[in-house]
């Protein structure tokens, strides 16, 4: 039984493990979207989005920290300039994980993490959708709008 282990080892010893998921941390910030194993997202999700939050706040102290996790410049750079305002009212959420089938090698199940706001293919059907369509009929709204306005001009 699992009681009271709540986090994923990844057959990995801690510093190797810290490395990885700072590393794809970084990855994933610099290129907005990664492919990896689907234990591997689940354990990056909890490690990336405090760091997002942390962010959306700039200040000395919180790149200071962000920068502790990520350990690379470029990334949390990155995190303070393109992605903090993007998300800043958010709140939370900001990862999406899709699941995209199995690994050849070893029928690994292989997911799609990206960040929920830089999805551009996503954003653009969202907006194809706020057109709402009925089931029934508008005709006869239609007819009674149109046929005030119609008489309207004719009365003066």
């Amino acid at each position: 039984m699992r009681h009271n282990r709540a986090v994923n080892h990844l057959g990995r010893k801690s510093g190797h493990r810290k490395a990885m998921l700072a590393n794809m941390a970084s990855s994933l910030i610099l290129k907005k979207r990664i492919t990896t194993t689907e234990a591997k997202a689940k354990a990056l999700k909890p490690y990336v989005e405090p760091l997002i939050t942390k962010s959306k706040e700039d200040t000395t102290h919180s790149r200071r920290i962000v920068f502790s996790y990520l350990k690379d410049k470029e990334a949390t750079a990155e995190l303070f300039r393109t992605i903090a305002p993007k998300v800043a009212d958010r709140p939370g959420g900001y990862l999406r994980i899709l699941h995209t089938g199995f690994r050849q090698g070893d029928a690994s199940e292989m997911v799609l993490v990206e960040f929920v706001d830089f999805n551009e293919a996503a954003l653009a059907s969202g907006k194809k959708e706020a057109k709402k369509t009925t089931r029934r009929s508008r005709a006869k709204k239609a007819e009674a709008a149109e046929a005030p306005a119609a008489e309207a001009p004719a009365a003066e």
